[in-house]
């Protein structure tokens, strides 16, 4: 059985190519994958693809999630839902990138972001949607009219990595997570050729996870590590 099981969150993210499309889960919040984002920020893999809900909170957020890269000019592309603060009177970095020309972005609603993801994990051709008819979403996109209603073609969107913040697995890499960690992580962690976690708790042995209780199952797990004991599980920024 190969040992998923890394001793560290450098060594798990060593060989991260330039130019690699990464999936982070989380809203920015509870599952944002932190430990293994700033690992990556040490690393200094640059023009990511970068796969989120949203590129990262504003500026003067002390927390460690996407915002990191984007602000390091790491990333490359965002493929996002929401790519705007909650509140007029904020801007993300990301943002600020745009708007000079720095970095490029894929607006779509927060659906369809699921929905293709879910689909590269399926093994799913494409699928018709009827969200983003009739907006500059639409530009570009093969549209078909079903009983009536006009429908937009959507692709699967997959991911050479994911990031993935759990809250404890087994050692063949069956996955657990608590209240929201489980938004993305799971069609995620489908759709991704490696697929990396960090832990909230120590891995236990195969069997001790019922299986009626896994969220994801170890197939889709190559990388883990467990965030130290003495460690803060909501990473600050240290940039």
């Amino acid at each position: 059985m190969r040992n998923k099981l890394f001793d560290t969150f450098d060594e798990a993210v060593a060989d991260i190519p330039d130019g690699a499309s990464i999936m982070f889960s989380g809203f920015a919040g509870p599952g944002t994958p932190r430990n293994l984002i700033a690992a990556l920020h040490r690393q200094g893999a640059k023009e990511i693809h970068a796969i989120s809900n949203t590129p990262g909170r504003w500026g003067d957020s002390s927390l460690v999630d996407l915002s990191l890269l984007v602000q390091s000019r790491r990333v490359a592309k965002v493929s996002a839902a929401f790519t705007a603060a909650t509140h007029p009177s904020a801007k993300l970095p990301f943002t600020e990138l745009y708007e000079a020309g720095e970095i490029d972005a894929e607006l779509m609603p927060q659906g369809t972001l699921a929905e293709r993801i879910r689909a590269a994990g399926a093994g799913i051709a494409g699928f018709y949607t009827a969200a983003g008819v009739g907006t500059e979403i639409a530009d570009g996109k093969e549209v078909r009219n079903f009983d009536g209603r006009d429908y937009l073609l959507e692709l699967p969107l997959p991911a050479d990595y994911a990031f993935i913040h759990a809250h404890t697995a087994d050692d063949l890499g069956n996955l657990q997570y608590r209240l929201t960690q489980r938004n993305f992580g799971p069609i995620m962690a489908r759709a991704a050729k490696v697929t990396i976690v960090e832990l909230d708790e120590p891995i236990v042995l195969s069997g001790d996870i019922d299986p009626d209780a896994v969220h994801t199952p170890g197939i889709f797990v190559d990388r883990m590590i467990v965030i130290p004991a003495d460690a803060t599980k909501e990473v600050k920024n240290q940039r």
